[in-house]
């Protein structure tokens, strides 16, 4: 019961904390609106923002699939070649260091408004938190544990199945749910250049109507989302890796 009261009471306070800023310093609703006013927004346009909270979710599945689809096999490489990694491992965190705001309105150019700039922009910002942690999984293997597969006569291969993905895998789940976190963002992004639905699309048109009651509503939307999806990732490494949540 307590994992379920203290976040609730989280964000009830944090709720009570709003509204009562908004009373105490007397803010406009066109600036700030209250919490009643922005569940009366999302019970008013509930079938419109459920259409555009859908297009954002999907975007961001697609694009964290693809993330992994890519990136664990590229960790495979990089843990298992140092040649490789000594190559490829520097152009990566170049390109992770560039500001993915910059290349959204490019993505945009390359492939048009529909969901290619969104899903490639989510690609972008999971795939090295991706990277990164499967490769300390793969490299983190007990010293002992190469050993024994190799006195049992256990080729790379099975060694890889047997003992180094098992071992790895409580730090691929670290990457895992550090990039959904940021996969919701990435698709935020993408929509606030160039789209036509989505979340991000909403808040950029109620911020110029100044309906920040409907923005609110949006972003309540999305907070959501990435609390379902991150933990949706907890419940997959919860089935899959049971004995690192006993640790």
């Amino acid at each position: 019961m307590r994992r379920v009261f203290l976040p609730l009471l989280g964000v009830a306070l944090t709720i009570a904390g709003w509204w009562l800023a908004v009373i105490v310093l007397e803010i406009e609703d066109y600036l700030v609106p209250t919490p009643p006013q922005v569940l009366n927004t999302l019970a008013e346009r509930w079938a419109v923002l459920l259409e555009h909270t859908w297009t954002t979710a999907w975007e961001t599945i697609r694009g964290f699939a693809l993330a992994i689809v890519l990136g664990v096999p590229f960790a495979v490489l990089l843990a298992g070649s140092r040649i490789f990694e000594q190559m490829v491992y520097p152009l990566l965190i170049t390109v992770n260091s560039l500001p993915k705001v910059a290349i959204a309105p490019i993505l945009v150019v390359w492939m048009g408004f529909g969901a290619g700039p969104k899903i490639v922009m989510v690609l972008l910002l999971c795939f090295f938190p991706i990277v990164l942690a499967t490769t300390a999984g793969l490299k983190s293997t007990p010293a002992e544990i190469v050993e024994l597969a190799r006195s049992l006569d256990a080729g790379r291969l099975k060694t890889f199945w047997a003992f180094r993905l098992p071992q790895a895998l409580p730090q691929v789940f670290v990457g895992l749910k550090t990039a959904i976190s940021l996969a919701v963002i990435g698709a935020v992004i993408a929509e606030f250049v160039g789209a036509d639905a989505g979340l991000g699309f909403i808040i950029v048109q109620s911020g110029a109507s100044s309906d920040t009651a409907l923005a609110f509503a949006a972003m309540v939307l999305l907070s959501l989302l990435s609390i379902v999806l991150f933990y949706a990732v907890q419940l997959a490494e919860r089935l899959l890796v049971p004995w690192a949540s006993e640790h």
